[in-house]
């Protein structure tokens, strides 16, 4: 069974659309550690109810480098093979981005290459688009750059506003996240340049 750690900041509502499919059973993965970066993050609470590991490691004062060096030892501990970002709002250093190559996904609110960065539900909506989405994606040492794993599209309706589009978009991220997690987790599977391949089955 693979063991997924999950990193987060706030509230973790994508850690909880993920851990309630992993109870279910439709992703074939254990969660060995919930890790929030701040003491007050909800989804840590969250975790705990669900009777999960859930560990407070806060990283402020601290530099990217040696925080990270803190969170690579924790995730070790625990033995995680697969590190999932559930609005986690920190950028990853070089250094913990090559201790799990390829095994690092994070999902984005926008149809990326477009609106990286904070707030990519507000810049699409002043923008103007008449669709986004969101995408899951795996992470390099860019931001918001590595290999697409599956993207959801929405439509920006008429009557819509930055708030009613981002709750639109989050419910497309608490579908697909899972959807990711299980295929990469269940089907063979490659990255050919910045293209995430499945092999069909037989």
């Amino acid at each position: 069974m693979t063991r997924i750690g999950i990193l987060l900041s706030g509230r973790g509502s994508n850690f909880q659309a993920i851990a309630k499919n992993v109870a279910s059973g439709s992703i074939p993965a254990e969660i060995a550690v919930v890790i929030g970066n701040r003491l007050e993050a909800e989804g840590l609470a969250a975790a705990r109810e669900r009777g999960l590991a859930a560990l407070a490691l806060p990283s402020k004062g601290l530099d990217r480098e040696a925080y990270d060096r803190q969170l690579i030892a924790a995730l070790a501990a625990h033995q995680v093979e697969w590190v999932i970002l559930a609005g986690y709002m920190r950028i990853l250093s070089a250094e913990f981005i090559r201790a799990f190559p390829q095994r690092i996904l994070n999902i984005h609110p926008s149809l990326l290459p477009s609106f990286p960065g904070l707030d990519a539900q507000h810049q699409a909506f002043d923008y103007g688009v008449k669709i986004s989405g969101c995408t899951v994606h795996f992470v390099d040492e860019h931001l918001d750059h590595g290999p697409i794993v599956t993207q959801a599209a929405v439509n920006v309706d008429p009557d819509d506003t930055a708030e009613t589009l981002s709750a639109k978009i989050l419910a497309e991220e608490h579908r697909i996240y899972s959807e990711a997690l299980r295929r990469l987790f269940t089907e063979a599977w490659r990255i050919d340049g910045r293209r995430v391949l499945f092999t069909p089955s037989a």
